[in-house]
């Protein structure tokens, strides 16, 4: 950002203030995308926060980044629609919050790609990208507003005490406490493997294989080499159905039900796609005397210990925030 970009920014010149705040949108929608875990919503946050932004630009004084300047302005855009669509969860005992946030949409992990790296904040960088796997943004979703964004704030992005509490308009020691409570939440719901956040990996060769294995059950229409996938206390959730199993018995057995394994769920096909820095799977269905493929499911995955440990079922709405053609 130059002096004079900045400058004719805030006299008005609309293409060099989209110079200063395109660089930042992809970090934002992230960003945005953890407040209240929906694509959909973090895509119009985002556009909100550069109407708030321009409307502001004589506002800015150079006291903190640029960057900071509009992730103050895109959490407060968060915070105001929270307040204005208050979404409440429902608690479910035996759940886990990937089955009580009825909102929770996948990330494309092509649109993460896209954000350039923090040559200036690497580590922090790493860390906000790992914080984006589905049971992390289900669970952030289950603490109050504020909480939410001191953890956040705090925790992903690296903010000083006293810049969150400038941002949540209350005091230091309010700000620590709140944070205290959202780490003490997410303690509770969050496997113990998911407290320590590390750089992400590339694939192994075990997963990519068991990626191939469960395509390949999919598409030959087999429950049993499919149950052979699962863990054995394997979870599978379906947002924004209030319905969720856990075994492998007791999924595939509630697949079964809606036709699986029989003629009448006609052919399948799968796609690999990857969200939330998660292997994922595109599913087309073309039904009995069809046609065309058609959108069917998108299923997240988590792997553990060479088996599949999670399974967040999506419906054909989200295919095209993938990119995936509508019939195949």
């Amino acid at each position: 950002m130059t002096g004079a970009t900045l400058a004719a920014a805030r006299a008005g010149d609309e293409s060099a203030f989209a110079a200063l705040v395109e660089p930042f949108r992809g970090e934002l929608q992230a960003h945005c995308y953890r407040m209240v875990g929906s694509y959909e919503d973090s895509e119009d946050l985002v556009q909100e926060t550069f109407l708030r932004a321009w409307r502001k630009r004589k506002s800015f004084q150079g006291r903190s980044t640029f960057r900071a300047w509009l992730y103050r302005i895109a959490t407060n855009a968060c915070l105001d629609l929270l307040d204005r669509r208050p979404r409440k969860i429902r608690p479910h005992e035996g759940a886990a919050p990937l089955a009580e946030v009825p909102w929770l949409q996948p990330y494309p992990d092509e649109v993460l790609e896209a954000i350039p790296s923090g040559e200036a904040e690497p580590e922090a960088e790493v860390v906000a990208r790992e914080t984006m796997e589905l049971a992390f943004i289900a669970a952030i979703q289950l603490l109050p507003p504020k909480q939410r964004a001191a953890l956040i704030l705090r925790d992903v992005l690296g903010w000083s005490a006293a810049e969150t509490a400038s941002l949540l308009e209350t005091s230091v020691a309010a700000a620590n406490s709140a944070l205290q409570r959202a780490r003490a939440t997410m303690k509770r719901h969050l496997p113990e493997r998911r407290l320590d956040w590390r750089a992400g990996e590339e694939p192994s060769e075990q997963e990519r294989a068991l990626l191939e294995r469960y395509m390949d059950a999919t598409e030959r229409n087999d429950p049993v080499a499919m149950a052979r996938l699962l863990r054995e206390d394997a979870f599978c959730s379906m947002p924004p159905l209030e319905a969720w199993y856990v075994g492998n018995e007791a999924i595939v057995a509630a697949w079964v039900q809606d036709g699986f394994g029989t003629d009448a769920v006609g052919r399948l096909q799968s796609v690999p796609v990857s969200a939330n820095r998660q292997p994922a799977v595109a599913i087309y269905r073309k039904r009995p005397g069809g046609t065309e493929y058609r959108p069917l499911a998108l299923d997240v995955l988590r792997f553990d210990d060479g088996r599949v440990a999670e399974i967040v079922v999506f419906g054909p709405d989200v295919f095209g925030a993938f990119g995936l053609p509508a019939t195949m």
